[in-house]
């Protein structure tokens, strides 16, 4: 008679991304609007955000906004930090896909390097244990603690919510979709964002963006409205343009004053405020 021998169960990627999500106590990651793009005064607009578009990281993107998620309480010893074994971190990096638990491992070690020299986080092996304890840095690259955006400061930040991981989306968005998520999620409703000042106001390609709008769109994140406005230079004295809308769960506004969302519309009309805002 055959011995039946049994498999021990492993929790998945998504089963790991759930139970800490689940111990963050909240339902949204809050990022500051800074990660996307500097202000106005700024000669160069484009901020940690157009590294990742660069460089193709979106391993490296989704990583560091689930460090963001799941960073939710201080600790007087190391700031804003999460504290997990190697193996968790790598299975909610999902690192661990056709991979030895060590090359799984070493994955999570050069993504996390790779954030380090973002100056997004730190990152350091407790003494004597097999963790990684991840600290948070401010979200502009500037080196500076990490602060709660909302908590006793006035800096404008968006709100991801946690439906981006549960619903397996952060899998399937590619590093244009996502990077245009983040975009979208700084606008007010039906924005307009004109694709050929992408280079000028984030860093990234205007095609970038509008491969990055279509996927949004194809999975029900976005709509694109059309809409017609005065043109007094063109031959019909009119023109098309786009508005954009993020659909729910992806439709809350980005925290703080008006002026804020509403920079870039105000700046390509001229000075005029935006229709609808």
């Amino acid at each position: 008679m055959k011995q039946q021998t049994s498999q021990k169960p492993v929790a998945s990627p998504a089963e790991t991304r759930e139970a800490l999500l689940e111990r963050a106590a909240r339902d949204f990651a809050p990022i500051r609007r800074a990660f996307v793009q500097k202000k106005r005064e700024e000669a160069d607009r484009s901020s940690r955000l157009a590294e990742f578009v660069s460089n193709g990281d979106v391993r490296g993107l989704r990583a560091y906004l689930f460090i963001v998620a799941v960073t939710s309480a201080e600790t007087a010893e190391s700031g804003w930090s999460t504290t997990l074994p190697g193996g968790v971190w790598a299975r909610a990096f999902g690192t661990t896909e056709n991979a030895t638990p060590a090359s799984a491992r070493t994955a999570v070690t050069k993504v996390l390097k790779r954030l380090e020299e973002r100056r997004l986080i730190t990152y350091e092996r407790p003494k004597g244990t097999w963790d990684i304890q991840v600290t948070l840095l401010r979200e502009d690259g500037s080196l500076d603690p990490y602060t709660r955006p909302g908590n006793q400061n006035s800096d404008a930040y968006l709100k991801i919510p946690f439906e981006l991981w549960r619903t397996g989306l952060i899998d399937k968005l590619s590093l244009p979709a996502l990077a245009m998520l983040l975009t979208a999620s700084c606008e007010p409703a039906f924005f307009e964002l004109p694709t050929e000042r992408m280079k000028e106001w984030y860093g990234w390609s205007p095609d970038t963006a509008e491969r990055g709008f279509r996927e949004l769109a194809k999975e029900g994140v976005l709509q694109v409205h059309k809409a017609y406005i005065t043109a007094p230079l063109s031959p019909t004295g009119t023109a098309e343009v786009n508005r954009y809308v993020l659909l729910d769960p992806f439709i809350a506004r980005p925290a703080r004053k008006k002026a804020a969302s509403t920079e870039n519309a105000i700046e390509a009309s001229g000075g005029a405020e935006a229709i609808g805002l």
